[in-house]
């Protein structure tokens, strides 16, 4: 095929002479170096270069094939995953693929077949021996070229040291060629996977069907799971091999030695098996009904929906996703958690999107956090990476009035008592300009008033005021909602005069460190009275503690695991106990179970340790006890949010993404999709979500959005671009 009006010319140095091929994600091209070595040139479509979990799998790709080299596979020559455009070359290898062959000459037999067997068996050990798992062996991946096949297209593989697959909400395979394993668990498949998937592709060589094919990938993907293979017209004793590998117990497959062995006993006059007639059979079998008119048999039926149900297929996306087991080895099932009658939505809600940015210009106030804090009713106030505070309607998504005059990336502190608390920073020409503490009127966004507060000390709300840092980080203040000063208090303490506010369990605190190495000295723990300010050092703290909250009356804090000379806690911090401290005197360490690693966040008594690749899980604080852990395959997920009505947590991640898990057992009940293009800022901000009433409220980069918690919220795919995204079952 010939370049296409506005197609690009060259890329990376190679000259675009053709097009091979296109697909859903990208473009292949004929290209040619300087020294005019031909190679196979993949770009990516353009809408998928913003998107980072794409490119994160793209990345995965081409690392991938790197690591595999051998007669049987296309190297990888030349490739930038960072480049505006993400682009990769490959060797060229001139040839039809499988697919072309089949559905033009017919199936394959004597030497041809031969050929093709032996040359797959030997791609795969390549592909396994450098630690490769391919999961998407299929017609179309393979290239017959005059000295045997090519395996291609790494695209979905997953290396098997068990680095993280990125799951972006699409086709993760080609149902007619998947595996078993790949349905029900696919984090887990090994190399196994793909010797179920040559069994199914060396039945489609030599007779020209598949040996799982029905009339919907619902259907085909319930008969590789639960129906034997249709073998029909494959000759032996390649149908008696094939039917080893189809086997639905991967460890009952033969290893690809084994292989090797069996197929070398192939005649080059092996020939296909014309005679039956299956080979012309339908998708779906039909039986007469009593008028003479065909109709679906009733097994078929059944199938679809067992497989809707067992499965977990979305009517609306094909998306096949992993649900990992809980610690006691159990398959986790995909269930609901409320149901539609039970939902409580704001009054007149819809479901909404609604972009943030402004044009507004000035000192950005970048600390990195987005997000929007509820407000009584139904308002939510939202502030995020290139737009002022802005106050929204949550049932419509409707903005009502925006204030400030720079750009923030600095979450609202709060509202209280129709005031929203945030940071303002004052337009100057002044070399240093203080951060503002500011109250606004929740209704107009008017400014009530301001104080200078520290720079990088953030203000927190406590059960009377709010506290905050003076300017110079010297002593905490304390206000009222009218701005009156309520009281002051030094920050010092044994530990140190590096002091930060928090409260927990409503009532102000402050943590300390020393000054000069924050590393060493531990944490200062100081309780400060919420009438008079008064400060008395109630404890002292390990290095790094990170304070959770308030369980059965004792203040809960995290200690991580530091490395020599580390003072905080990063994203994948390993934590090694909880600290617990009476107010009132006293306290305990409860020890974590080994390898607890993440961010941790206090939910009504559990500890959720979230880490960047997805894995939550749930430690109860009372005693320590893992209560599950999960795998979710939903990278970058924010800080998660309780339903106590369906026992639900919600998260977000920083590409709009939904996950919904079950709170006692970790299950995953439903997720969704990406939103499409949520903003520039996806990469800098942390997602945040909360709930109003039952109605899901989450800012993905420069975007605020909405949906329903239960499925039957889910919206059509037209409808995503204008909202948020839609659950998958």
């Amino acid at each position: 095929m010939s370049l296409r009006p506005g197609d690009a010319e060259t890329i990376g140095g190679y000259t675009l002479l053709d097009r091979l091929g296109s697909g859903g994600m990208g473009v292949v091209y004929l290209g040619r170096s300087a020294s005019g070595r031909q190679v196979a040139v993949k770009i990516v479509h353009a809408q998928y270069a913003l998107d980072e979990e794409f490119r994160a799998r793209f990345r995965q790709e081409i690392a991938a094939v790197r690591r595999v080299s051998g007669a049987f596979t296309a190297p990888v020559v030349d490739a930038d995953p960072d480049a505006e455009v993400p682009w990769m070359a490959t060797l060229y290898v001139p040839g039809r693929t499988l697919a072309e062959v089949v559905e033009k000459d017919g199936p394959l037999a004597g030497q041809a077949l031969r050929t093709l067997t032996l040359g797959l068996v030997e791609a795969l050990r390549d592909i396994h021996q450098a630690g490769v798992v391919h999961r998407d062996l299929k017609p179309s991946n393979v290239l017959l070229a005059e000295d045997g096949p090519r395996v291609i297209d790494f695209g979905i593989s997953r290396a098997a040291d068990n680095q993280a697959l990125t799951v972006t909400g699409r086709l993760i395979g080609t149902p007619p060629f998947m595996s078993p394993e790949q349905f029900a668990a696919p984090r887990d498949v090994t190399a196994a996977s793909d010797v179920f998937s040559l069994g199914s592709l060396l039945v489609y060589a030599a007779t020209g069907n598949r040996p799982f094919d029905g009339a919907s990938p619902y259907l085909t993907g319930y008969q590789v799971m639960y129906e034997q293979p249709r073998l029909d017209g494959a000759p032996e004793p390649l149908r008696s091999i094939a039917e080893r590998c189809l086997d639905k117990d991967a460890t009952r497959r033969p290893r690809l030695d084994e292989l090797h062995r069996l197929l070398l006993t192939l005649s080059d006059s092996t020939a296909p098996d014309f005679s039956s007639p299956a080979r012309s059979r339908p998708d779906i079998p039909t039986v007469p009904d009593g008028g003479g008119r065909p109709r679906r048999a009733r097994r078929v039926v059944i199938a679809l929906a067992a497989s809707l149900a067992v499965i977990g297929l979305s009517l609306t996306t094909l998306h096949w996703m992993s649900d990992r087991d809980t610690d006691s080895g159990t398959p986790a099932a995909s269930t609901s958690s409320a149901s539609p009658a039970a939902v409580s939505l704001p009054t007149g809600w819809k479901p909404w999107r609604a972009s943030l940015l402004t044009a507004k210009t000035g000192n950005p106030l970048d600390y990195g956090e987005s997000g929007c804090v509820a407000g009584g009713g139904s308002a939510v106030y939202c502030a995020g990476t290139g737009f002022t505070v802005t106050a929204l309607d949550a049932a419509s998504g409707k903005i009502d009035w925006r204030s400030g005059t720079s750009p923030e990336t600095s979450r609202p502190i709060g509202v209280r008592d129709g005031r929203v608390y945030t940071y303002v920073k004052p337009d100057s020409s002044q070399t240093y300009i203080a951060r503002r503490l500011v109250a606004l009127d929740a209704k107009t966004g008017g400014r009530l008033w301001e104080h200078p507060v520290s720079e990088d000390r953030n203000a927190v709300l406590f059960d009377g005021g709010i506290l905050a840092m003076d300017e110079n980080a010297t002593k905490f203040v304390a206000y009222d909602e009218k701005g009156r000063e309520l009281w002051t208090a030094p920050a010092e303490s044994s530990a140190g005069d590096a002091c930060t506010a928090a409260v927990l369990g409503g009532t102000p605190y402050g943590l300390c460190t020393p000054t000069d190495d924050p590393a060493k000295g531990g944490v200062g723990l100081l309780h400060l009275n919420p009438v008079d300010g008064t400060s008395k050092e109630i404890a002292q703290l390990p290095t790094g503690a990170d304070p959770l909250g308030v369980v059965g009356g004792r203040l809960t804090f995290a200690v991580p695991k530091l490395a020599e000379g580390s003072f905080g806690s990063g994203e994948d911090q390993p934590y090694t106990t909880l600290e617990e401290v009476d107010p009132a005197g006293g306290g305990r360490r409860v020890p974590l179970p080994a390898a607890t690693r993440g961010t941790p966040f206090l939910v009504e008594g559990v500890v959720h340790f979230v880490r960047p690749d997805g894995t939550v899980t749930a430690v109860r604080a009372a005693d320590g006890k893992r209560l599950w852990q999960r795998e979710t395959d939903i990278e970058n997920l924010s800080a998660p949010v309780l339903s106590a009505k369906s026992d639900t947590l919600y998260f977000s991640n920083r590409f709009g993404r939904l996950l919904a898990l079950n709170a006692d057992t970790g299950e995953v009940r439903r997720r969704t999709s990406a939103l499409q293009n949520p903003g520039d800022s996806t990469a800098d901000t942390a997602p945040y979500i909360l709930l109003v009433k039952d109605a899901i409220v989450a800012v993905a980069g420069d975007t605020a959005f909405s949906v329903r918690p239960d499925r039957s919220g889910a919206m059509a795919s037209a409808s995503t671009t204008a909202y948020g995204p839609g659950w998958d079952s």
